[in-house]
């Protein structure tokens, strides 16, 4: 590993458009600090990528962050947080969405989110990226999906907020957006989805690893990465 590799952090690293991510700032040298729940898989995760190291952590929850944070506080700075934890519950109406669901899912997608990041905040020094997974939902409205959906767009709001409050500080914040992506989340919601039409996690990730990359008189605000066939 280079003397001076940037360190990064990636919440829910273990599949998807979060591995993905991590897989491309490893193969940049970055080294990582893979986040999740599911401690196998993380632990399995974190032994096929070079200079990764697994942190299982319940983002929900503010005394497993506080951990995580005393883990980080010993590695004296973070380069780049990827906050892409989240789930998007069952697809059903409002009518019938149980609270328990609604929570859920807010707490993970929003409370983790800003759990997170004010956790690693201190750690994170000029030229520093955080990359807030946002989906297209932010913007856009799903039927049956209403948690998701005020999840997404208050994350909108909280990475804006974020991002004007840190400029004096030249800590970029960048609101990623991806389409329909050919992740496992497809199974629960549209089993015969076209998986071949949709955006490849790779894709998403190699445009995140760039944009993180750039140098510090470069910025992207926005990544709205969406398939070239249209709306799915």
């Amino acid at each position: 590993m280079p003397a001076r590799a940037k360190i990064a952090v990636v919440t829910g690293a273990t599949r998807g458009i979060g591995l993905a991510i991590a897989e491309q700032l490893s193969e940049r040298g970055f080294r990582l600090i893979l986040v999740g729940r599911d401690e196998r898989l993380l632990a399995k995760t974190a032994a096929r990528l070079p200079y990764a190291t697994a942190h299982p952590c319940d983002i929900r929850d503010p005394e497993s962050v506080a951990r995580l944070a005393v883990v980080l506080r010993k590695l004296r700075r973070v380069d780049v947080l990827i906050n892409n934890a989240g789930i998007a519950g069952p697809l059903q109406p409002i009518s019938t969405l149980d609270f328990a669901t609604w929570r859920e899912v807010i707490e993970t997608n929003m409370h983790g989110t800003f759990l997170v990041t004010t956790a690693i905040l201190p750690l994170m020094r000029k030229g520093a990226v955080i990359v807030n997974n946002l989906s297209v939902a932010a913007r856009t409205i799903f039927p049956g999906m209403a948690a998701y959906n005020a999840s997404k767009h208050g994350l909108l709001g909280f990475t804006d907020t974020l991002r004007e409050e840190l400029r004096a500080r030249q800590i970029r914040v960048v609101a990623l957006m991806p389409g329909a992506t050919d992740t496992e989340i497809w199974k629960q919601f549209w089993p015969n989805a076209p998986r071949r039409a949709m955006v490849r996690p790779h894709t998403v990730g190699r445009l995140v690893a760039e944009a993180v990359t750039l140098p510090l008189n470069a910025n992207v605000e926005e990544i709205l990465i969406t398939p070239s066939a249209g709306k799915l």
